[in-house]
């Protein structure tokens, strides 16, 4: 399995409105950027909140439409008196009597209109008494249940609701009662004026957090551009990372020549310049092997010669293979310092808390594409299926909190990568932090 962190085409030639772009980005403070970030995430939560509550509002208000218009034609349709007058089969009859009560029922009942028809479907009742006798505009069920659909009628769109008038079980006529769309929309007015307030609410508490942001921002940075906190902690992370292996370097050279000293003292000349010299061979193949690459960067390779004397320090087994026709990247000397460190400190820290044997390895060679391929592979456990895809996160570590815990150096080294138009990826089986790197020129 490979975990994609980060890819971007570094060959793709930018137009001059895309470099403007980016020029504008890398000057602006890193401040404004948290501010313009913060104001535009808040924004786009009020948008979505005011939509949900909108949403919400209209599916509460249609249903509260169906359920008022069932419970009236339902009422309507049990009355005793309705049932009697379309019974008779006398449509003026039923219709002197029941006009006016339907209109004093859809004041109260707050509805657009209750349509009293009989069997056939022609009205008895009209909110337009101009309309009684005409056809009924709507669908009339088959069979003798209630039906709530949304229908275009003499009103316009309505929701409404059909139930059956039923005398001695059989059916005498149909109740029909609606409530228009125009009129739902209405009731929807002081919904979204107190969604309105919300928003509001909403926005302007998100742009007082930005503002506080912003100068909590500027007062760690000041006016720093991001670009240039960025470099900060590369440089921060190269120094820590070159100054931990310098001093494995001189810590294991000091053993060693305590070492030798002892055994002159004691007469044994032979042993002392074994000593010395096995260190020699062995520092000496590590630099031949960097000295061997035509592009090599020469602050990697010292790099490299304090880390191996890092894991020897930690009993963990170095192994390294660095091509001779392995280019070089785009990277500074500090980044690259940065990005090739920390993968080998992850290293290290995964193989010195595994099983035996312990090793890392570190092999830099050139990609079909001629791109710096830089792989480091270790001993260790390996990274938890569901963390994989959060190991590059700022601020995420596996490790315990303190010095051991900073949650920055892979954060880092993608950013880096990612800025410098390469790819840095997780393979299993063993471990491998795999990063892909334009050469220089590309």
């Amino acid at each position: 399995m490979v975990v994609l962190v980060a890819a971007r085409d570094a060959g793709a030639p930018a137009d001059d409105d895309e470099s403007e772009s980016d020029m504008r980005t890398r000057t602006r403070s890193a401040a404004s950027l948290v501010f313009v970030a913060v104001a535009v995430a808040v924004a786009v939560l009020t948008l979505a909140i005011a939509g949900i509550l909108i949403a919400d509002g209209q599916r509460s208000a249609r249903a509260e439409a169906e359920r008022v218009t069932q419970a009236v034609a339902q009422t309507v349709a049990d009355s005793t008196q309705v049932a009697d007058l379309l019974a008779a089969d006398d449509r003026d009859l039923a219709s002197a009597e029941l006009q006016p009560q339907v209109e004093q029922v859809i004041v109260d009942a707050r509805v657009d209109f209750v349509t009293i028809m009989d069997p056939s479907g022609i009205r008895i009742t009209h909110r337009d008494a101009a309309r009684i006798g005409e056809r009924y505009l709507g669908s009339i069920p088959a069979a003798p249940h209630a039906l709530t659909e949304e229908f275009t009628g003499t009103l316009g769109p309505s929701i409404r609701t059909i139930v059956p008038v039923e005398s001695d079980g059989e059916v005498v006529g149909w109740v029909s009662v609606g409530v228009t769309i125009g009129s739902i929309a209405a009731t929807l007015t002081p919904r979204l004026l107190v969604v309105v307030g919300i928003a509001v609410a909403l926005l302007a508490a998100g742009l007082v957090g930005a503002v506080v942001a912003r100068r909590a921002t500027r007062q760690v940075t000041g006016d720093l551009p991001a670009g240039a906190i960025r470099d900060a902690v590369s440089s921060f992370e190269s120094l820590r990372t070159l100054g931990e292996a310098l001093r494995a370097q001189t810590h294991e050279h000091g053993n060693r020549m305590h070492t030798a000293i002892a055994l002159l003292e004691l007469g044994r000349t032979p042993e002392a310049i074994e000593i010395l010299a096995e260190t020699s061979r062995q520092s000496q193949v590590l630099v031949d092997e960097v000295a061997a690459r035509r592009d090599g960067d020469p602050t990697v390779g010292a790099l490299l010669l304090g880390k191996a004397s890092q894991a020897k320090e930690r009993g963990i087994r170095w192994r390294s293979r660095i091509a001779p026709d392995a280019p070089r990247s785009v990277l500074s000397p500090v980044d690259a310092v940065s990005v090739v460190g920390n993968l080998i400190d992850n290293a290290l820290d995964a193989a010195a808390g595994g099983p035996e044997p312990r090793w890392v390895e570190i092999r830099m060679t050139r990609t079909a594409e001629d791109e710096l391929e830089i792989a480091v592979s270790d001993s260790g456990t390996g990274v938890p299926t569901d963390l994989r895809r959060r190991i590059f996160e700022h601020g995420f570590s596996t490790k315990p909190a303190g010095t051991e815990g900073r949650g920055v150096g892979l954060a880092l080294v993608a950013a880096i990568v990612d800025d410098a138009g390469g790819m840095v990826a997780l393979d299993h089986d063993p471990t491998t932090f795999r990063v892909v790197l334009p050469r220089r020129g590309a």
